[in-house]
């Protein structure tokens, strides 16, 4: 029994997956056609699945492959383009295409128009960082995969690609943008829905909604012991597990420090909330059809980059301008206002207030957009939509992420952009911590977890077979090879229904 005299209900599994997010579902799925008796449990502490950062509403829906967002293409001092991360991201969604295609296939997953379009991506920028992107399309341009990215300073040419761009705005003002046309919306709760779907109806496989894991901890035989609370019925179930997945967006770090793990030593987490400013009249969203991304703010965080955004949600298509960011202390959007100062342990202390120290002026652009009126951030789309108007805005609550905060090189505390796996050095559980690009590269960063945990699996023929079955480029990178890319992107394009162009 547990502490408050209820019943300890025990279970024994293969394994188990914390959070009903794309990064679970992505896993369980992986997991469940390498290894079809494996038994699993997923546990999730809301009513259903994606509800929180995989959620539509939650996340920018941005198929990111580096096309348009800038923050994936810094500038080096000497005034070269760094293209190096936008390669690897677009790579890693070449990879999530062939796995969705695959599933579309074999008829696990729906028609792809349930959860893909096709929306062109672009960059728009203004002023003295019209030479950044000049430079920007001629560094990726010359790249395979970023092939038919098209470039203008053109008022006239922008105003055809994205007219409530150029509606409103001085003819002489200087702009320049780029377009790629075979760009995507991902509905990404839609995704993880049908995912969850599928793995239901598979042998071994429990879905229990409603449970919040409290502990995690090591059995005298090795395994993990999984702690969670049926909120409904105020019942305790403790699950074994030879292997434990926490994929639970800001709640994967508390529980990483549960686990006891020494990898999870010194890492901490600094919360970013966000909101959108959606459309709600029906002629600017007719007319607007892409995702236009500009230049973040000096000392922004990356979820925070500005994009005007053409969205499919649930099959009507929105508008959206954002997201703005700003500080809430709780590390889920439906969590407590104390997770952030309990995140704060003997382990990361120094860690954290070194990073905090080193960003005061993150803090303020934080501080300053949570006091940004309705009226204030109209002015900000201004800059964007030059004739949008206040009354056909609102404004509507966007998701949590926790930014990875570690100990760098020299060993002191720094705030981290990106996602990241931790594992133990047994490879019995694992946490993916972090935000941006973050869903979209779901199944490279999984592929990641079963390199780190599964490495005796992974040289097996079956698990070879299977995972080239799934993924015809895994282990071959298609930035060197041109057939394989053209092949690779055909294929994919076929099944999910998209545009496709060679590569010449």
């Amino acid at each position: 029994r547990d502490p408050r005299g209820k019943q300890v209900q025990e279970r024994r599994v293969d394994v188990v997956l914390v959070g009903g997010g794309i990064m679970s579902a992505t896993l369980g799925v992986l997991l469940k056609e390498l290894e079809p008796s494996w038994s699993m449990m997923l546990l999730e502490r809301l009513e259903g699945v994606a509800l929180e950062s995989t959620g539509a509403w939650n996340n920018a829906g941005t198929g990111h492959q580096a096309l348009c967002e800038l923050n994936y293409t810094p500038m080096r001092s000497n005034g070269e383009i760094d293209i190096q991360k936008a390669i690897k991201i677009n790579e890693s969604f070449e990879i999530s295409k062939q796995f969705w295609a695959y599933h579309v296939q074999k008829k696990h997953l729906k028609e792809p128009e349930s959860f893909i379009h096709p929306v062109p991506h672009m960059s728009f920028v203004r002023g003295k960082d019209v030479a950044y992107l000049q430079a920007r399309h001629k560094a990726l341009s010359l790249h395979p995969l970023f092939c038919g990215m098209k470039y203008s300073e053109s008022m006239d040419e922008i105003e055809r690609w994205v007219p409530l761009i150029a509606e409103g705005r001085k003819r002489e003002e200087r702009v320049a943008a780029t377009c790629i046309d075979w760009g995507t919306d991902v509905n990404f709760g839609s995704l993880t829905e049908q995912f969850s779907d599928y793995l239901a109806k598979q042998e071994g496989f429990v879905l229990k909604t409603h449970h919040e894991v409290v502990d995690i901890k090591r059995s005298q035989e090795g395994h993990w012991r999984v702690k969670s609370l049926d909120k409904k019925s105020g019942e305790f179930t403790e699950v074994e597990a030879r292997f434990v997945f926490i994929g639970a967006g800001g709640a994967a770090l508390p529980l990483l420090y549960k686990s006891g793990i020494p990898e999870a030593r010194g890492y901490g987490g600094f919360p970013v909330s966000g909101q959108w400013l959606v459309c709600s009249n029906p002629e600017p969203i007719e007319i607007h059809r892409a995702k236009v991304y500009g230049k973040a703010a000096v000392g922004a965080p990356p979820m925070s980059v500005p994009h005007l955004d053409t969205r499919v949600i649930d099959g009507e298509k929105k508008l959206l301008f954002g997201p703005f960011a700003g500080f809430s202390t709780n590390f889920l959007k439906q969590g407590s206002y104390l997770d952030f100062f309990l995140s704060f342990n003997s382990g990361n202390f120094k860690t954290m207030i070194e990073a905090g120290l080193d960003n005061i002026p993150l803090t303020q652009y934080l501080i300053n957009q949570v006091m940004l009126s309705l009226k204030g951030r109209i002015e900000v789309l201004k800059e964007y939509m030059p004739k949008a108007e206040f009354g056909d805005w609102e404004l509507k609550i966007a998701g949590q992420r926790v930014q990875i905060i570690k100990p760098d090189a020299k060993n002191r505390g720094s705030l981290q952009f990106g996602t990241e796996v931790v594992a133990s050095n047994d490879g019995s559980l694992a946490a993916l911590l972090g935000a941006s690009p973050g869903a979209s590269t779901a199944v490279e960063a999984m592929l990641g977890v079963l390199e780190k945990c599964f490495k005796k699996e992974l040289e097996t023929p079956l698990w070879k077979e299977k995972l080239q079955e799934m993924i015809p480029s895994y282990g071959h990178p298609l930035s060197d090879d041109l057939g394989r890319l053209n092949e690779n992107r055909r294929y994919t394009s076929g099944l999910l229904h998209l545009p496709f162009t060679p590569v010449q």
